[in-house]
């Protein structure tokens, strides 16, 4: 009982961090954005964690965690009910470690976290209602059948070499930027953003929250992989962290070097993006890694972001955050990097990771253009040129996020 407890409060700790990371989306997206759309923002991040919770709860979690089922797809029934013994009395020694509702509750705080990737690239431009239908498919059905594929016990689990993905890389992240790379394309980049076919800086208004936000995410990234040790092992713990936080360093300092090679100044945006694509590069394979491997992979992983922000520009898509960047391309990376330097690297662990790459990429793009194409068609997931130019808080909330107090002079 002892270890019981022991395991199921850091769990419950982790949860609470993974928790905080929507503070730390939310203040990032706020920041690298324009003032006039702040409260739209912070509506769709507050909205994307509240309808997650419950949809999972509803839905995604007996999706994710079918039990027996065909690999592909599977479905236990709606609503939470938890484990029982065979005495009758609640089965608090669930998965071998920690409790059923610990683990709904930590599973949950992952699942929000796709949509919240794509509401930055769609960022400054989009209506809010058709967002939020999307949020409501994309979480509440889409993530927990491509999760259930690997952490559910599905077909890339039971390969002859697994596909392996420990805090999703993939299964968090790339779910995530795939669909935001087809929402970006079906949207449309935002008014100034390219004049001439040449990419404009539209400015954040306020690089200090970006800041903040980072580091939010930094910190809640210690839930994020350390809880997915799913024990309190403290060697192995230990050791997730520390990758972790190896792998975050060296993103920041290698994408702040190669920007200010290649454009000549120091962009604290690109040290930012450098660091969550160390994070998230690192995702798939913390657990794995040792100190230096780990530095490799951060560092790459930060040489990426430079390229990647710099190939979106060309393809002329319009990525506010660089959510792309860090999420997709980031993700792709971190999760073949298991098959380079993981602890059972090699030509069969690679295909896997490869196989596994290649079946979310089909399966989101697929579905992403699904629902975003019917709401575009059918509703509109485009805000008018009037709307967007004077700024969606105005125009979807009725409100300013920054009203001008002043003293009632009467």
């Amino acid at each position: 009982m002892e270890l019981l407890t022991t395991n199921n409060v850091w769990m419950m700790i982790c949860t609470a961090l993974v928790f905080f990371m929507h503070l730390g989306f939310s203040l990032l997206e706020i920041g690298l954005t324009r003032q006039k759309n702040t409260l739209n923002i912070l509506f769709k991040n507050i909205f994307i964690v509240t309808i997650g919770l419950l949809l999972y709860c509803l839905v995604g979690f007996n999706l994710m965690y079918p039990g027996d089922f065909n690999g592909f797809f599977g479905f236990s029934g709606f609503g939470l009910s938890a484990p029982v013994t065979a005495e009758g009395t609640l089965d608090l020694a669930y998965n071998a470690g920690y409790t059923y509702w610990t683990d709904f509750l930590f599973q949950g705080m992952f699942a929000a976290t796709a949509a919240t990737i794509v509401s930055g690239a769609v960022a400054e431009r989009i209506k809010i209602v058709p967002f939020m239908i999307f949020t409501i498919f994309y979480v509440g059905i889409v993530y927990p059948i491509a999760g259930s594929w690997l952490w559910g016990g599905g077909f890339l689990k039971t390969m002859t070499t697994p596909f392996y993905d420990f805090a999703g890389s993939t299964l968090v992240h790339s779910v995530g930027g795939w669909a935001a790379v087809v929402a970006v394309c079906l949207l449309g980049p935002r008014i100034g953003k390219f004049k001439n076919g040449k990419p404009q800086a539209i400015p954040g208004h306020n690089i200090p929250l970006a800041t903040a936000g980072v580091l939010i995410l930094w910190l809640g990234w210690f839930g994020f992989n350390g809880g997915s040790v799913l024990s309190a092992d403290p060697g192995l713990t230990s050791l997730t962290l520390v990758t972790t936080c190896l792998a975050a360093a060296a993103g920041g300092v290698i994408a702040m070097l190669v920007s200010a090679t290649l454009y000549k100044n120091l962009d604290l945006t690109m040290f930012l993006n450098g660091i969550l694509g160390g994070l998230v590069g690192i995702t798939a394979g913390a657990d794995q890694m040792g100190p230096t491997d780990a530095i490799l992979i951060g560092a790459i992983a930060g040489t990426l972001i430079v390229f990647a922000v710099a190939l979106i520009d060309k393809l002329k898509l319009d990525d506010p955050v660089g959510a792309i960047a860090v999420h997709l391309v980031c993700g792709i990376w971190g999760t073949l990097a298991v098959g380079i330097f993981g602890a059972k690297a090699g030509v069969d662990q690679f295909i896997s990771q490869l196989i596994g790459v290649g079946s979310y990429a089909v399966f989101c793009i697929i579905t992403s253009f699904i629902i975003i194409f019917t709401l575009k068609k059918t509703m509109g997931i485009r805000v008018s040129e009037k709307e967007e130019l004077e700024g969606l808080d105005a125009h979807e909330h009725g409100m300013d996020a920054y009203p001008d107090f002043r003293l009632n002079e009467q």
